[in-house]
């Protein structure tokens, strides 16, 4: 306990002085992308000094660009972090999804390459999962990769890509043999965005938003060295790192990406306040539900960082944080919505806030929360039979 005390107080003194102006408070938080401009310089002075302590991915060892941080020590940077409003220097796919990945599954020369070139934010990363046609039913997926000399050339077609258009790096499950069961011949490769024969396309969202992306691929070429994990066992790669998606805890126990979004007690407060004739019994009864259970699920996902003894996301039981999490986003937004009255649905004009209108964006948005990242009902059954223990 001395030593954690101790580890606090030079937390605390090193995060005061090296954490700039410009990375703290409510903000944008470097993706690592160079394709999306920065609000301010100082995210990039934030992000290198912060690689370079190892703080950007804390709990990997120092040769793969961490600082081999304990998960109670993790936990402790977090605090330390959001007691002087410092944003995360980095949050991207690459720090929270493939590269836990690649230290269970890639060799060693992969993770000495690999790892420290994310834990240094050079380049975003997108996910090649879902396809026309193989969507919740992922392991119909057509997307072919063929043995070519040293490489591997990648054809056919990927959907719901997210910021596939601003990210340097793509993680993707290919086929590449075409004659196995549907869940065997599929292998998982990293490659390069940024070049011939990849064409992401930004699809126009009902939110007005354009992250998603459909991405085809007309011989983009992987490196046969970055096949991660087995050939032609990439299904087993691609269902581990989705665990690691759906745990969320990183964000959640750092208190989110250090852009503020109006809680659900702030528009209770300003829409249905004493001024306002003060908030009924009906509402006064949902506001609590959602913040007991909105904290409910943080003070659980700290516990499962604190109480694990690697650092390692858990396993199946990430599917019910999945849920949970998703099924709260939809309470909250719509929430928010109604608290508001006819200015929780405005979509443009003077007679609403931006607050109002970026609140309806995020209402329409969250509907889909559910649905990506493997559907609620696909974690339900996920849950009821490597969880619970039931029976088919």
């Amino acid at each position: 306990m001395a030593d954690l005390q101790a580890f606090k107080r030079d937390t605390r003194a090193w995060l005061e002085e090296h954490c700039p102006p410009g990375a703290r408070g409510p903000g944008q938080v470097h993706t690592g992308s160079r394709k999306i401009p920065l609000s301010h310089p100082d995210l990039q002075v934030w992000l290198d000094r912060m690689a370079e302590k190892g703080w950007t991915t804390p709990t990997w060892a120092p040769e793969y660009g961490g600082a081999g941080l304990s998960p109670v020590e993790y936990v402790a940077l977090l605090e330390e972090m959001k007691a002087i409003g410092a944003r995360p220097p980095l949050i991207n796919r690459g720090t929270q999804m493939v590269g836990p990945t690649i230290l269970e599954f890639g060799n060693e020369e992969q993770k000495r390459r690999i790892l420290p070139m994310i834990a240094r934010g050079e380049g975003a990363w997108c996910q090649g999962y879902s396809e026309p046609g193989a969507g919740s039913d992922l392991a119909s997926l057509r997307t072919t990769a063929v043995e070519d000399g040293d490489r591997y050339l990648i054809n056919g077609q990927k959907i719901w890509t997210s910021d596939g258009h601003t990210s340097e790096w793509m993680f993707i499950l290919v086929r590449t043999d075409p004659d196995a069961p549907k869940h065997d011949g599929i292998s998982f490769f990293i490659l390069s965005m940024d070049q011939p024969g990849v064409d992401p396309r930004p699809i126009q969202l009902i939110n007005g938003g354009s992250h998603f992306c459909e991405t085809f691929f007309d011989n983009a070429v992987a490196d046969k060295r970055d096949l991660i994990g087995e050939l032609n066992k990439g299904w087993t790669v691609g269902k581990r790192l989705l665990q690691h998606e759906r745990s969320g805890m990183e964000m959640l126990v750092s208190g989110g990406t250090g852009k503020r979004q109006t809680g659900v007690v702030d528009v209770a407060r300003a829409y249905c306040g004493d001024d306002a004739g003060g908030i009924n019994s009906l509402w006064r009864d949902q506001v609590a539900s959602y913040e007991m259970n909105a904290h409910a699920l943080k003070l659980t996902q700290r516990r499962v960082v604190e109480e694990s003894t690697d650092g390692q996301t858990p396993g199946p039981a990430t599917s019910i944080m999945k849920v949970v999490s998703t099924d709260l986003e939809k309470i909250q937004t719509e929430l928010i919505a109604s608290l508001r009255g006819s200015n929780g649905y405005g979509w443009e004009g003077d007679g609403f806030t931006q607050g109002e209108l970026d609140s309806t964006r995020r209402f329409l948005s969250a509907r889909a929360a559910s649905i990506y990242s493997g559907s609620n009902e696909i974690q339900r059954n996920i849950i009821a039979k490597r969880v619970l223990g039931l029976p088919d």
